[in-house]
């Protein structure tokens, strides 16, 4: 079956509320972004914008096709956060869930790029 290396940041982190949903994901480990990112707080969950000039702090999954679906549905992908590969600070490629920047106009940044930093 194939798999997509889906690097997350928020609630579907180890711990996190929505994490059971990766269940059946293999773990590859803690990862980072590129510096090429904004981390927002939207309440309750963060939001990663292009162009910034943060890193951002996650892990990365090796992810189904019916637990990506189910991610997928989550997110409102492409509704609200749109899937897209991005690079890690190892050149890796991967997917992640990122938000227009018209969408966060007037939400905090997180400045360490570190979602559970805020808490």
């Amino acid at each position: 079956m194939a798999t997509t290396l889906l690097f997350v940041y928020g609630t579907l982190l180890s711990g996190e509320r929505n994490h059971p949903l990766l269940a059946k994901a293999e773990p590859r480990g803690a990862a980072c972004t590129a510096a090429a990112f904004d981390l927002v707080d939207c309440g309750g969950f963060p939001a990663i914008v292009p162009g910034g000039s943060t890193a951002i702090v996650g892990e990365v999954y090796a992810v189904d096709d019916p637990a990506l679906a189910a991610i997928d549905r989550l997110e409102d992908h492409p509704h609200f956060y749109r899937r897209t590969v991005i690079r890690l600070t190892d050149d890796h490629l991967v997917e992640a869930y990122l938000l227009d920047r018209d969408r966060t106009t007037g939400l905090p940044r997180l400045p360490s790029g570190d979602w559970r930093d805020q808490r």
